[in-house]
């Protein structure tokens, strides 16, 4: 049993820190589209609700079951704030 929890822990790091890659990977993406746009903050505000709204609308994962819609919309909340963080992070440095 002790060897399964650690199996369990390795893949949850695993896990985690793809998503962080992900999350990197988007962020420069998106900064790059976005640079030199001329978007306001209210601009960026409707952006990222709308981007938020989508994707949780999205809910495939909540679909199979592995997921309720409420930890399917949390999670995604949580991955656009984070998202959202880097980009106007790397905005406002350019």
């Amino acid at each position: 049993m002790p060897s399964r929890l650690a199996d369990l822990i390795r893949k949850a790091r695993r896990l985690g820190s793809e998503r962080d890659r992900l999350i990197d990977s988007l962020a420069e993406d998106w900064a790059r589209a976005l640079r030199g746009q001329g978007l306001s903050a209210a601009d960026l505000d409707e952006l990222w609700a709308g981007l938020t709204e989508d994707a949780a609308r999205s809910n495939g994962l909540a679909e199979d079951g592995k997921w309720t819609a409420q930890a399917w919309r949390a999670e995604t909340q949580e991955v656009v704030a984070r998202l959202r963080k880097k980009v106007e992070a790397a905005l406002g440095d350019g």
